[in-house]
C-alpha cells in the first residue's frame, strides 16, 4: 500500500511541476488519470465491484465520503458490496456492538440509498457477529476472517453463518493496513516542501472489479482521503 501511494503522489507531483504552491492548499486532488479505468457503462452487468473499508480514524461518516469517491472514480452508480474493517479502537478497549453501530448506520444508509448492494464485516466472532445481526436492519452477508488468527474455521462461528446465509470469506491484511507514521512518509519522500506531519489518513478503500462469468480480477487499486491539520 505505502508503495502504491509513494508511486501515486511522485507520478502526481512531478505532473503539476513546481507552480502550484501546496502549503496553501487544504485540499489536494492527487490523481493519475492513466492508471484509472473507468467502466463501460454496457459492461456493468457482466462485473462486480466490491470494496473493503479501512477506516483510519474513528469516524463513522468517513464511510458515505469513501463510497461517494469509489463510485466517482469507478464511474458507477452502486458498489455490489463493502466489506468493513473494524476501526481502530483505544488501547485496552475491546470491540463492541455499540462501538460498530454508527459505522453500520452509515452501511445501512447507503444500502438504503442504492449506493451498495450488500454489507459486510470483518474479523467479528460469533458472539460479535451475531450481535450485529440480531440489531442490524441491514444484515451482514459476510464476515472475513484472518488466516493469521485460525488456520481452521470456529465452528461456532461457521455454524451460526450457515444458519444465517452469511458467508464467511479469508483473508490476510495486517491488522493496521496502513498507519499514519508510514503514510507521512511516503508524502514526504514524494512531494518536495510539504509538511507531511501535518497531514493525517482518514480511510483507505481498496476495491476490484471482477469478471463474474469467468472469475478473474479485471482491475484492482487503492483510494485514500487525509485530511491537512494545519496549526
Amino acid at each position: 500500500v505505502r508503495d502504491c501511494i509513494q508511486k501515486t503522489l511522485t507520478e502526481w507531483s512531478s505532473k503539476i511541476g513546481q507552480d502550484q504552491n501546496q502549503e496553501t492548499l487544504e485540499v489536494l486532488e492527487c490523481t493519475v488519470a492513466q492508471a484509472l479505468e473507468k467502466i463501460n457503462p454496457e459492461e456493468r452487468d457482466e462485473l462486480k465491484v466490491s470494496a473493503k473499508l479501512f477506516i483510519v480514524g474513528s469516524n463513522s461518516s468517513s464511510i458515505r465520503d469513501a463510497v461517494d469517491l469509489a463510485c466517482s472514480a469507478l464511474g458507477v452508480a452502486q458498489l455490489d458490496s463493502v466489506i468493513i474493517a473494524p476501526p481502530p479502537v483505544e488501547d485496552g478497549t475491546n470491540l463492541s456492538l455499540e462501538y460498530l453501530q454508527p459505522y453500520w448506520k452509515e452501511l445501512e444508509n447507503l444500502v438504503q440509498n442504492k449506493k451498495i448492494v450488500a454489507i459486510g464485516t470483518s474479523d467479528l466472532d460469533k458472539t460479535l457477529l451475531e450481535q450485529l445481526y440480531l440489531w442490524a436492519q441491514v444484515k451482514p452477508s459476510s464476515n472475513q476472517v484472518n488466516l493469521a488468527s485460525c488456520c481452521v474455521m470456529p465452528p461456532d462461528l461457521t455454524a451460526f453463518a450457515k444458519e444465517c446465509d452469511i458467508q464467511l470469506l479469508t483473508h490476510n491484511d495486517p491488522k493496521e493496513l496502513l498507519c499514519e507514521a508510514s503514510f507521512q512518509e511516503a508524502l514526504q519522500e514524494s512531494i518536495q516542501k510539504v509538511k507531511a506531519n501535518e497531514w493525517i489518513p482518514l480511510w483507505l478503500l481498496r476495491y476490484s472489479v471482477i469478471v463474474k462469468s469467468r472469475g478473474i480480477i479485471k482491475s484492482k487499486g487503492y483510494i485514500i482521503q487525509a485530511k491537512r491539520n494545519a496549526s
